[in-house]
């Protein structure tokens, strides 16, 4: 059977407690006992109760709150056949204390079982076993027909309002574990963002500092085979230990640059291409704070394109320029007039393609080509 409004059941959400305020448990409770003790009074009294009646009347008592709570227990796990069982029993209970002479806890049990079948049975299933406990109640009420009227009608009205809070709170309570699940996966999904980004960013650096090592160590095997000078092959040596040492700076800059300690983008190329013969550096439009990722991005194409420029158009006149607009920031570096280097085939020639990758994440782009003048890296990313 196709599940719809009728045939749902209130979702245990609904029939639990869970989403209660503490003065909403205490009224639970407090109707719970007023119901209790109601059962009592009505059981005691009686004027033809006596010993044994007595005993049994307490243990009808009992009787009655264990198969209610195991009614609670039942439609709170969807138990259809469990749950008819036992209000069928609690219907058969009241019917048994009107018959003998306890008419007080039937209209209490009649009352109950009408009212808790509306809010916690699916609505097929309670308007039967509601309008058979309400027409019990009116049989056996001795009250006016009018009174009697009144009251059903309440209780039946009473039974589902409860059923439409219980809902509402059911409701509440899962828009509640969805939202803080959300929250759980996107915190996992910035974590493992981060991670790729520090990762990413450890990977750049190491890269760009084992490819500029790469360059002095084969200029150095070159040298060596040449039959060069010890002056001059110690040299590249100490070129290459100091890349290794820089590469290590570099490490650490970039994981205080993840922690937000950045030092502003034109002191960092200033200081990039001071170590490069032939290079400037020009920055145009309105000097502004970029976010960490926009500027590592920069940063890390300028190191890769001189680091290029080394391996593979040695001597050549750099130019730097970082342009800043309304909606984005340009880095452009252009060679020209070097002469091609021997060392042209050290390194893994992915420097550029990882570049590429980075930013396009940021949702930017990066084109690098040879034209008459030389060669250009053209870096557009959004802020």
């Amino acid at each position: 059977m196709t599940e719809n409004a009728w045939t749902r059941w209130p979702s245990r959400e609904a029939l639990s407690r869970a989403g209660l305020t503490w003065s909403r448990r205490a009224l639970a409770w407090g109707v719970r006992l007023f119901v209790l003790a109601l059962l009592l009074w009505s059981a005691f009294n009686q004027s033809h109760v006596h010993g044994w009646g007595m005993a049994a009347a307490v243990a009808g008592v009992v009787v009655t709150a264990a198969v209610s709570w195991g009614f609670f227990r039942t439609t709170y796990a969807h138990r259809l056949v469990p749950s008819l069982v036992l209000i069928i029993v609690l219907l058969g209970i009241a019917v048994v204390a009107e018959t003998t002479g306890f008419q007080g806890p039937a209209l209490v049990i009649w009352c109950g079982c009408g009212i808790s079948a509306l809010e916690r049975l699916p609505i097929v299933i309670a308007l039967p076993v509601t309008s058979v406990a309400l027409a019990s109640y009116s049989a056996f009420n001795n009250d006016v027909w009018l009174t009697t009227a009144a009251t059903v009608v309440g209780m039946a009205l009473a039974g589902y309002v409860l059923r439409l809070d219980a809902e509402a709170r059911g409701g509440a309570q899962r828009l509640l574990a969805q939202e803080r699940a959300a929250r759980a996966a996107e915190a996992e999904s910035a974590a493992l963002a981060e991670r790729a980004r520090i990762a990413r960013e450890i990977h750049d650096v190491l890269a760009h500092s084992l490819s500029a090592q790469m360059v002095h160590l084969e200029a150095a095997r070159l040298l060596i085979e040449r039959g060069a000078d010890r002056e001059t092959i110690l040299e590249r040596v100490v070129a290459a230990r100091g890349m290794a040492r820089d590469g290590l700076a570099e490490t650490r800059q970039a994981l205080s640059a993840l922690r937000g300690e950045l030092t502003p983008l034109e002191d960092f190329l200033t200081e990039l291409v001071g170590s490069t013969d032939g290079a400037e550096v020009t920055v145009t439009g309105e000097r502004r704070s970029l976010s960490a990722g926009a500027s590592q991005t920069v940063r890390r194409v300028a190191q890769e394109a001189l680091t290029n420029v080394r391996k593979h158009a040695y001597g050549a006149k750099v130019q730097v320029r970082l342009d800043y607009s309304e909606h984005e920031v340009a880095l452009n570096v252009r060679d020209s007039g070097g002469r091609p280097g021997e060392l042209s085939g050290a390194g893994g020639g992915y420097g550029l393609l990882g570049m590429r990758e980075r930013a396009e994440l940021l949702g930017g782009s990066l084109e690098a080509g040879r034209d008459d003048e030389g060669f250009e890296v053209r870096l557009r990313v959004p802020v």
